[in-house]
């Protein structure tokens, strides 16, 4: 579908790019490489993301989080805010107003807006993962789904489910990074997404994980969800054929990005948390350069094959 020309619509794009420029330096990078329209509808679908987990967990563009005294009030926010702009009605947010222009240009499925809130809901219970299965649901709700909305945002059918798991294993790889770059820091604000089968495998009394004694038996979990992180990205990396060759691009610029981080952290060992892990500018820069080539190979080097049948596949709405 084309992008409507209205002066709302660029307002709302511009304030979305500010958002991704200050939230994610990473995902800002990787954005450039889409066509124009692609690129604002990804702005927009951005900003809501960004938005939605501000409320939720009472911080700025992701940072200085602050100790939540009305979870369910927030999670009540957020779809209220969300169903208002769906259903056609200004919300006087700009981020969720900008939500409803994705959806309509793009036939955005509902049910993936709607798991992706129920993430922040399980936050907002101070839920906890148990066992691997229920670790990567959880990384489905926050962000697997989210590459799936994005796949739509770049022209994937709702329904073209093969296509979609693999997106959706991008995301995966993503928050699988994540979690294991931030444990410490997700340590601080009192929660663990360290799995508590993971916990008791590796004897750790319990809250004690981040306590110097036990470093070593941590960098063997951290390293386990960087195994992971890297298995579901070269499963993502199959699905480029399907998108554009600047899609594509983005897509593996995005995933070379973020793979970085995981491979940091398990390179780093015990010394993984001294210093949140990033990606310099030169290290982004060459990702992009890498990307381009596979990406103008991409169906070379990812040659139609079948999903590993061992990795987790997200539910079907």
């Amino acid at each position: 579908m084309e992008a409507a020309a209205n002066p709302d619509r660029a307002i709302l794009v511009a304030q979305a790019g500010a958002t991704i420029a200050k939230g994610s330096k990473s995902f800002a990078a990787a954005s450039k490489l889409f066509d124009p329209v692609t690129r604002e509808r990804a702005w927009l679908l951005y900003a809501w993301c960004r938005a939605c987990d501000d409320i939720a967990d009472a911080q700025e563009l992701g940072h200085d989080q602050q100790k939540v005294t009305d979870p369910a009030e927030r999670i009540a926010r957020i779809r209220n805010c969300t169903a208002m702009a769906l259903a056609g009605k200004p919300t006087g947010d700009p981020a969720f107003d900008g939500l409803a222009i994705v959806v309509d240009e793009t036939g955005m499925p509902r049910r993936f807006i709607d798991d992706h809130i129920a993430g922040f809901a399980l936050d907002a219970d101070e839920w906890r993962p148990r066992s691997t299965d229920d670790l990567l649901r959880y990384c489905y709700h926050v962000a697997g789904v989210v590459g799936c909305m994005m796949a739509v945002v770049m022209g994937v059918a709702p329904d073209d489910d093969a296509t979609l798991d693999r997106a959706c294993d991008l995301g995966l790889a993503f928050q699988l990074a994540n979690i294991a770059r931030d444990i410490e820091e997700d340590d601080r604000s009192g929660r663990c997404y360290l799995p508590e089968e993971w916990l008791v495998e590796m004897d750790f009394p319990p809250g004690q994980h981040m306590k110097p004694p036990f470093r070593k038996r941590l960098t063997v979990l951290a390293r386990r969800l960087a195994t992971m992180a890297g298995e579901f990205e070269e499963s993502a990396r199959f699905g480029t054929p399907a998108l554009s060759y600047r899609s594509a691009w983005a897509v593996l610029a995005a995933a070379d990005i973020y793979g970085g981080i995981a491979r940091k952290v398990a390179a780093a060992g015990d010394h993984a948390w001294d210093h949140r892990v990033t990606t310099t500018k030169a290290e982004k820069l060459a990702a992009i350069a890498r990307a381009g080539a596979q990406a103008a190979g991409r169906a070379r080097l990812y040659p139609p094959t079948a999903r590993d049948a061992e990795l987790w596949t997200r539910p079907r709405g």
